[in-house]
């Protein structure tokens, strides 16, 4: 399910972090704020979490493929 384009504009404004869940890729997420994104592409500067191993690593300003993301949630601290 693709999210409504209002709300990942407010995640752009705010610029919040951000836990981005990939497809098939079930062990891995990537957490950042939203620096950019059209109808095809989201760019974050982001980390990549590893949950099986605990393991985080930083990845920089990247960008991912909206056929890509399965799910964005805001992450509480």
């Amino acid at each position: 399910m693709v999210q409504p384009i209002n709300l990942i504009f407010r995640y752009l404004q705010n610029r919040p972090q951000i836990q981005v869940w990939l497809y098939e890729q079930v062990n891995m997420q990537i957490e950042g704020c939203v620096t950019g994104f059209d109808e095809y592409v989201m760019n974050t500067d982001a980390d990549e979490i590893h949950s099986k191993m605990k393991s985080r690593k930083q990845l920089g300003q990247i960008t991912i493929k909206g056929d890509n993301i399965t799910l964005l949630q805001s992450v509480s601290n």
